[in-house]
């Protein structure tokens, strides 16, 4: 009897142990099926749709579906639309979308929905090229939108990504509102894997899985948490600690060295090509002596880029030739390289008049950089003070108290020279064209033709690749736009970099397409 007794006690114990180690384990599996993103860039709000920018697009693309998905070999892929295809010579885009996709609120997604979402973008999303082309969207039926547009538009499938094209729900949005300042816009609702939970501007986005999501099995994860940290090393610490899964668009040199030697953490560069992240030092063609083609060629010869990626950069960023990044199938390295010659820097500066003072400098130059720069770009700004020395032009190195201060200056073409870069985002008409056409020349707007840059040429040229519908040819004509503009030289190009990952070794399916992180991340799961 004592035995059974005794083993009567004893299981009673082991039962009061296992109750107490419940919380335990329901936290485990909570941690478990939560993926943390990391991020330092809190959005204004959360539609993509007339909002452009990293830190509204990631989060953006887990809310809302858009009708297409593109591979690793730039190949579009079914999503909200089943299928697609173009009729009157290239001037219609027919959409046929799936009768499964229901928004979170339970409501179907139609052509009504994809109708108004595409013209609400053409009206409203900084980059007004992506659907310039388009005049109206028909909806012959709830499943069938044709997009109508003036022109062939080789670039209409790129804009129908994640990043540009989310398809807002047209019951909440289209209710008489101001779209760009819509309530929703803090409370979205989407028909993407992730639904909208809480957003706490500099805190946190909590999204959890969109049970009606028309993909079956997707998403893998129960909850997506955006925590939003201060700085990229307060990120890299928080994955060091294993606080968070994954570190997107890991810019700072310094933190991709620190990532790659943790033995927990897979440092992913591939994909992202669309992305197309470009550093350069802009010129404002509005000043004097900036004015003079001459010059801005010298500063580009004075300037050493195997020194910027090599050095500056440990061997993790690429030299920079033109406006297209190497990863585009539009790129070419025929080009002036403007490899390094000192000589003939001075020798340009003496044609243009600019002779040395007795102290050895020829004019002085303001050169502008943003505060908290990531310091694949920032650090330049310190390498050109002594750098352009040996030509003659005095820097000013000039760093802005903020962001908006930074943004009004260049924007409003106050500035001289500025430490800038600009993403590609996948065809040129979406993300290059804005720095380089005259008539994206608008003071106030930040990443336009703030340069001031003008050439009937280059303007020819991109009118003509705009609605070119051989690939051949519009390869030909934006080879031709590149070394018009890299001779021109509006600004003097140094890097380009990779769209690094830093991810926990527990995550498999990381997205790997050309966008990078900028998809849903309905197939990301645990090993």
């Amino acid at each position: 009897m004592a035995l059974e007794v005794g083993s009567l006690g004893k299981g009673l114990r082991i039962a009061a142990l296992a109750l107490a180690a419940l919380p335990c384990i329901a936290l485990a599996q909570t941690r478990a099926e939560t993926l943390i993103v990391g991020g330092s860039q809190s959005p204004r709000h959360l539609n993509p749709a007339v909002q452009s920018g990293v830190a509204t697009m990631m989060p953006g693309a887990q809310i809302f579906a858009s009708p297409l998905r593109f591979d690793d070999k730039w190949q579009p892929q079914p999503y909200l639309a089943e299928s697609w295809s173009f009729q009157d010579d290239g001037k219609s885009l027919l959409l046929k979308l799936s009768p499964k996709a229901v928004f979170h609120d339970g409501k179907p997604v139609t052509s009504e929905d994809v109708a108004f979402s595409i013209m609400t973008a053409k009206a409203y999303h900084p980059f007004q090229s992506m659907f310039g082309p388009v005049e109206r969207v028909d909806t012959p039926t709830p499943h069938l939108a044709i997009i109508r547009m003036k022109d062939p538009h080789p670039a209409i499938l790129l804009a129908m990504s994640p990043p540009f094209c989310p398809i807002l729900p047209k019951h909440i949005y289209g209710d008489g509102q101001d779209v760009r300042s819509h309530p929703r816009n803090l409370n979205p609702v989407g028909s993407g894997p992730f639904k909208f939970v809480e957003f706490k501007p500099g805190e946190h986005i909590i999204l959890e899985r969109n049970d009606k999501f028309f993909m079956a099995g997707q998403p893998k994860f129960a909850k997506l948490i955006f925590r939003l940290y201060k700085d990229p090393t307060a990120i890299s610490l928080a994955l060091e600690r294993k606080d968070i899964d994954m570190f997107p668009f890991v810019s700072n040199i310094t933190e991709v060295l620190r990532l790659q030697k943790l033995t927990h953490v897979n440092i992913e560069r591939k994909g992202g090509e669309a992305i197309g992240p470009l550093g350069w030092v802009a010129f404002n063609l509005k000043k004097k002596p900036l004015d003079d083609v001459r010059v801005r060629q010298a500063i580009s010869y004075a300037i050493d880029r195997d020194f910027i990626t090599k050095k500056l950069h440990s061997g993790l960023t690429k030299a920079a030739t033109g406006p297209i990044a190497p990863g585009s199938p539009f790129y070419t390295d025929q080009v002036e390289h403007y490899k390094l010659n000192l000589e003939r820097a001075n020798k340009l500066l003496d044609e243009a008049g600019l002779k040395r003072g007795g102290d050895g400098m020829r004019f002085p130059l303001v050169l502008d950089v943003q505060p908290g720069s990531p310091d694949n770009y920032a650090n330049i700004a310190e390498y050109l003070k002594p750098q352009l020395k040996k030509v003659g032009i005095n820097v000013t190195i000039r760093v802005s108290p903020d962001f908006p201060t930074w943004a009004k200056r260049v924007g409003g073409h106050d500035f001289e020279a500025s430490m800038d870069a600009s993403f590609n985002y996948g065809d040129p008409v979406i993300g290059v064209h804005r720095t380089y056409l005259s008539s994206n020349i608008k003071p106030g707007v930040i990443w336009s033709n703030t340069q001031s840059y003008v050439s009937p040429k280059v303007d020819d040229l991109l009118a003509r690749a705009t609605t070119e519908k051989s690939l051949d040819k519009r390869k030909a004509l934006y080879a031709e736009f590149q070394r018009t503009v890299v001779n021109d030289a509006p600004v003097a190009y140094t890097h380009v970099w990779s769209v690094v990952t830093a991810a926990d070794k527990s995550l498999k399916n990381l997205p790997a397409g050309i966008w990078g992180t900028l998809v849903p991340f309905d197939e990301v799961e645990r090993k």
